[in-house]
C-alpha cells in the first residue's frame, strides 16, 4: 500500500484518463474534510458531486464562478526528489528479478541475511509493515469502506476464497511433495500484496478500491490466514494456527497500527520519513524474498544437480537440470496459482456486474499476494525450509506477471469508463 501512495504522482497521464468519484450521503454539504485524504495520493481525485457527471478537477469551481484557472505550480526540488524516489520504488520487479538471478548463481551473496533468520525475516517484514502504516490513516480507510462496502467486501471474499482453493487444487493436480504443497497453500492464504496498488494504477483500475482491499485483507490475515492454512494444509503437516495468528499479529498488524499512530501523533517526523518509505519497503521485500530463495537454491542444487551431473557440465545443462526437476515444478505451480488469481478474479467480478476499473482492481488484488508474509510464516513455523520456497518464488514470478498485465491494460482503455466513473456498489 505504501508503494502506491507515493507513486500516484508518477503517472499523471494514467490518472488523466481514469477518474474516481466517491459520492456521499449528503452531496450538498461539502466541507474541507468531506472526503478522505490519503497521504501521498495528491494526483488521485476523490471528489463528491451533486450531479451525475464525471469527476472533475479542482479548477472547475473557478471556471464556473468566472475566475481564471490557477496555473499549476512549477516543480520544486522536493517534487523532483519525490519523483526520483517514486521511480526507484516502481522498479520492484526489476530488483527482485535481479536478486533472484544472483541467488541462482551466487547464493552466498545473501548468506549474511540468511544466517540471522528467521529473526531477520520477521524484523524486515515488521519494518515493511511499519512503513505502510506511516502512509495510512485508518479513519480514511474506514471512511472509504463505509462509502463502497459492496465492492470491497466482494474483493476481500474473492481474495480469501479463490487463492486458497487454487493453492490446494494446483498442489494436488501437480502432485507436489508435502512441503511444497503446504508452501503453495500458505501463499494462497496470504493477504493481498502491496505491489498490487501500483499495478492497479498502471492498469487504469480502481486505485482506491485496491488500497482499501489491501488494508482490509491485511488486517483480516490475523485470523483468516492461519485458519485457512490449518484447514487446507493440515492434512499434509501439523499446522499451529494459534502460532501463525500470533506471528501475523506481531509482524503485520501491530507495525501497521504503530505506524498509523506515529503519523497521526508525530506528523512532522512522519512527513520527513514517508517519502522514503516505499523505496525502503520494496528493497526490504526484495532482500527477504531473494534470501529465502538463495537458501533453498543451495539445497536444490545439492540434492539434484550435484548428484546427476558431472563436474564439467556446461552452464546451460546445469540450468536445464534445475528447471526440469523440483525447481521447474515449483515455478509451474506458482505460475498457475497466480494466473488463476488474475483470471478468476476478473471473471468473478465481471459476473457480479462490476465495471471495468473495478474488475481490473479485483483481478490484480486477488492475483498478487503478500509473499513476504508467506516467507516469514513458513520460516518461523514449519520445520522444512522448503515450505518457504513457493512464497519466495512468488515474489519474482508474481511481480513479473502482474507488471505485464498492468502494462497490457495500461494501453487498453476500460470499455465502460465513459459511461460510468462511479464504482458500482
Amino acid at each position: 500500500m505504501s508503494l502506491s501512495l507515493l507513486l500516484t504522482s508518477t503517472w499523471p497521464p494514467l490518472l488523466d484518463r481514469t477518474h474516481f468519484k466517491i459520492s456521499h450521503a449528503n452531496p450538498k454539504k461539502r466541507t474541507s474534510s468531506s472526503h478522505p485524504s490519503f497521504r501521498n495520493l495528491p494526483a488521485l481525485i476523490l471528489s463528491s458531486s451533486s450531479g451525475s457527471g464525471s469527476g472533475s478537477c479542482s479548477c472547475s469551481g473557478h471556471e464556473e464562478s468566472g475566475h481564471l484557472p490557477v496555473s499549476p505550480p512549477k516543480p520544486t526540488s522536493l517534487d523532483w526528489q519525490q519523483n526520483v524516489l517514486s521511480t526507484a520504488a516502481s522498479l520492484y520487479p526489476l530488483y527482485v528479478t535481479a536478486g533472484g538471478i544472483l541467488a541462482c548463481f551466487n547464493p552466498s551473496a545473501f548468506s549474511w541475511f540468511v544466517k540471522r533468520g528467521p529473526a531477520s525475516y520477521s524484523l524486515s517484514l515488521g519494518l515493511i509493515m511499519l512503513a505502510m502504516g506511516l502512509t495510512l490513516e485508518l479513519k480514511d480507510l474506514f471512511a472509504l469502506f463505509m462509502q463502497r462496502p459492496l465492492s470491497i467486501l466482494f474483493g476481500c471474499v474473492a481474495q480469501y476464497t479463490i487463492m486458497p482453493a487454487f493453492g490446494l487444487f494446483v498442489s494436488k493436480a501437480l502432485g507436489l511433495p508435502p512441503s511444497f504443497s503446504v508452501g503453495l497453500i500458505l501463499l494462497g492464504c496470504c493477504p493481498g500484496g502491496t505491489a498490487s496498488n501500483v499495478v492497479t494504477l498502471i492498469a487504469q483500475g480502481d486505485v482506491p478500491l485496491s488500497i482499501v482491499m489491501t488494508g482490509c485483507t491485511t488486517l483480516g490475515a490475523v485470523l483468516l490466514t492461519p485458519f485457512l492454512t490449518k484447514i487446507l494444509a493440515g492434512t499434509y503437516v501439523p499446522v499451529d494456527a494459534i502460532g501463525l495468528s500470533i506471528s501475523t499479529l506481531q509482524v503485520v498488524v501491530a507495525p501497521i497500527l504503530l505506524g498509523s499512530y506515529m503519523q497521526s501523533k508525530f506528523p512532522a517526523a512522519a512527513k520527513t520519513v514517508t517519502p522514503f518509505a516505499p523505496l525502503f519497503a520494496v528493497l526490504a521485500s526484495s532482500l527477504l524474498a531473494c534470501s529465502v530463495f538463495s537458501e533453498n537454491v543451495v539445497r536444490l542444487k545439492s540434492s539434484m544437480v550435484a548428484a546427476s551431473l558431472p563436474s564439467d557440465a556446461s552452464l546451460i545443462l546445469r540450468i536445464q537440470s534445475i528447471f526440469s526437476g523440483e525447481m521447474g515444478t515449483i515455478i509451474l505451480a506458482v505460475l498457475l496459482l497466480h494466473f488463476a488469481g488474475f483470471f478468476v478474479g476478473y471473471i468473478s467480478a465481471a459476473i457480479a456486474g462490476f465495471k471495468e476499473p473495478q474488475r481490473r482492481a479485483i483481478s490484480i488484488e486477488v492475483g498478487m499476494q503478500n509473499s513476504s508474509l508467506g516467507v516469514v510464516l513458513a520460516a518461523s513455523h514449519f520445520t522444512s525450509p522448503m515450505v518457504a520456497l513457493p512464497p519466495a518464488m512468488s515474489a519474482v514470478i508474481m511481480n513479473i506477471m502482474g507488471s505485464s498485465l498492468g502494462f497490457f491494460w495500461r494501453y487498453t482503455d476500460p470499455s465502460d469508463s465513459k459511461d460510468s466513473t462511479q464504482p458500482q456498489d
